[in-house]
């Protein structure tokens, strides 16, 4: 189709794509040395690693490429040979190539903080231009960066415009436009082939080593990919059974009524009136604590509240980001594929622990360090039960320090007591969600709080957040309303989402303490459970009785039913009967043995066979939540 007299022109387009394959070669390997230790090294994994990497990367270079093939195509011979034609176009080759380069600088960056090539994650990122822009100028040295991706572009392009010839024969063509038509029809039907097609199947899926995996993907490819499927049709990608089979399974685990509605009973007892003061704290893994068994004493002040509290020693997080931590949380339901509820639309009105609490008389705030836009997290708490407190309502003297993700968790937490004084003094029992935000990358807070200095990294971001809880508590002992407090500590989710498999459980393993020294004994629970069982197990502490369609239940009851939701955006995962679950979007089900947990590592044995029960209880599970959202059957009616 090319040649050297009639279409030269197209041997740029050729040039760029190599270009592109070649630096994306490059890529790979650098990310697969990053964590060497960590990839399977066999000979035929390497081969289909880098076959199939091959593969991705030249179909993100047409996709790549398409400006480029419309462009060429269409400028008339006279145009496109002029002098000047030609300095714009060595104008455009340097630009594409320096956005090549600085797309791989990009994505090391990424495979450092996440261990993944470019997902929904970064998509997010796209959207919240203001935040992680300035996130990024606080973390690392950008004018560097910059200038030595220019210095390498400017060596790539020097050597590329001398050394070969393939530039000075792209021009001078004189080819029709129908003979230039018909050479970009085929770089322009394969990538529609493509995107109809290969989104379908995973052919990253190479091996059990998720790290394998995710080095055979191209993050631009991957970028597009996360764009296109940030919402997902549970019942087009997934396993499914008939909707009445689905119900009633649900019914049976989890105590409906014909209405797909839990009625809780206090058996006689009290109702109290507690204050409840919810911490969620960014990114508290298991692993960063010592009573689960970390040796850097990055939490002392925490560990030291566990004795004291009631502590639940193996709960999960739903998922890898906030959102999710903050939807299982206020609405006790497992995670649905795609983006957490929190960021949909059709979020207002849900059935939450926001509105059960306001109908006991509460006033409901979510107070957040940062500007609650972000994340839709304004939009979803104001509507479903809560007032919020964020960045704009703190007054400038109330700020100590500050990043671009909000206010230190000091200064959140002062603005915490600040308003708990409020509710106190209107005579109103008061419920806070606080979410803070200093263990997040750049990891900057207020100098000589801790022993580590700021901007050094996350060890140094978990110890201030353990050392400004433990400040927050002392000062609040000198309120009137501390005896009258139960203090709800969680993570929103895991501190990172790398490991050799998809859902690596030990990263999902965060806290739960419950502390309220006039009210409730310590003592730890080792029930497997989810953060989904949050609120129903807090409600039980308060003997609340209420109706909901919760899916979480009392972690304390004696005939509670042990298992725990995990999931990506894509894959979602039921833990029970030491097995893990996972449905596909691809319609399949896989099945895993846990041989060892510990505190940074889970080994799987993939079953052969695939348990009916297990696989009719986490279609049920996931199903049913899907349903109930997109029919609009979970809102609060009352």
């Amino acid at each position: 189709m090319i040649n050297n007299t009639n279409n030269n022109r197209f041997l740029f387009l050729l040039l760029i794509i190599g270009i592109f394959v070649s630096i994306s070669f490059l890529n790979r390997t650098i990310l697969l040395f990053a964590d060497f230790d960590q990839v399977d090294l066999g000979v035929f994994s390497l081969i289909k690693l880098y076959t199939v990497g091959l593969f991705y990367d030249l179909v993100a270079s047409l996709y790549y490429s398409i400006p480029l093939v419309i462009y060429i195509t269409l400028i008339p011979n006279r145009l496109f040979n002029a002098k000047i034609h030609k300095l714009l176009f060595l104008a455009i080759f340097f630009i594409a190539t320096y956005l090549l380069i600085f797309n791989a600088v990009s994505e090391w960056f990424f495979w450092e903080e996440f261990g993944k090539r470019f997902n929904f994650i970064a998509v997010d990122y796209l959207v919240y231009t203001h935040e992680v822009i300035h996130n990024i100028l606080e973390s690392y040295p950008i004018p560097l960066l910059l200038s030595s991706i220019l210095i390498i572009n400017i060596i790539l392009f020097v050597l590329i415009v001398k050394k070969t010839s393939l530039i000075s024969r792209t021009f001078n063509s004189n080819n029709t436009f129908l003979e230039r038509s018909k050479t970009a029809m085929v770089f322009l039907l394969l990538p529609i082939l493509f995107f109809n097609v290969l989104d379908k199947q995973n052919l990253s899926n190479i091996s059990n080593n998720q790290f394998n995996n995710e080095l055979a993907k191209n993050g631009l490819y991957s970028l597009f990919s996360a764009f296109r499927n940030n919402t997902l049709d549970y019942d087009k990608f997934y396993k499914t059974k008939e909707t009445q089979v689905v119900m009633s399974h649900l019914d049976t685990l989890e105590g409906f009524d014909d209405t797909h509605l839990k009625k809780v009973k206090n058996e006689g007892q009290k109702e109290s009136n507690y204050n409840v003061m919810l911490i969620m704290i960014e990114s508290m893994s298991a692993e960063y604590i010592g009573v689960f068994g970390d040796k850097r004493h990055l939490t002392p002040h925490l560990d030291a509240l566990i004795q004291k509290s009631l502590f639940f020693d193996n709960l999960y997080a739903t998922g890898t980001r906030t959102v999710r931590g903050m939807e299982a949380v206020t609405l006790s339901v497992p995670p649905t594929p795609g983006s957490s509820i929190v960021k949909r639309p059709d979020n207002h009105s849900m059935f939450s622990s926001g509105f059960v609490s306001k109908q006991k008389g509460y006033e409901n705030k979510f107070i957040y360090a940062g500007h609650g836009y972000f994340d839709n997290m304004n939009d979803f708490f104001s509507n479903n039960g809560f007032d919020v407190v964020d960045r704009t309502d703190f007054e400038e003297e109330e700020i100590s320090f500050a990043n671009v993700w909000g206010v230190c968790d000091g200064d959140l937490f002062g603005k915490a007591i600040q308003e708990s004084d409020k509710s106190y003094t209107q005579n109103k029992p008061f419920f806070n969600f606080i979410m803070t935000t200093s263990n997040h990358r750049p990891y900057t807070y207020p100098e000589g709080k801790i022993d580590i200095p700021s901007h050094t990294g996350r060890e140094g971001g978990v110890k201030y957040t353990d050392y400004a809880i433990h400040d927050f508590l002392e000062k609040a002992q000198e309120k009137p309303w501390f005896k009258d407090t139960i203090f709800v500590i969680i993570a929103d989710h895991n501190g990172g989402s790398a490991g050799k498999t998809e859902l690596p459980l030990w990263r999902y393993k965060i806290p739960l303490i419950v502390y309220a020294p006039h009210i409730i004994k310590p003592k730890v629970i080792h029930k497997l459970s989810s953060q989904i069982d949050t609120m129903p197990t807090l409600f039980s502490l308060m003997n609340w009785e209420y109706e909901s369609p919760f899916y979480g239940n009392n972690i304390l009851d004696p005939n509670f039913k042990e298992r725990a939701f995990i999931g990506t955006y894509q894959k979602l995962g039921l833990v029970e009967n030491n097995n893990l679950l996972v449905l596909e979007p691809n319609k399949t089900i896989e099945q895993y043995h846990i041989t060892t947990q510990s505190l940074r590592d889970t080994q799987y044995k993939r079953e052969n066979i695939v348990s009916a029960e297990s696989t009719l209880d986490a279609i049920t599970y996931y199903q049913s939540a899907s349903y109930f959202y997109q029919h609009h059957l979970h809102k609060w009616v009352h």
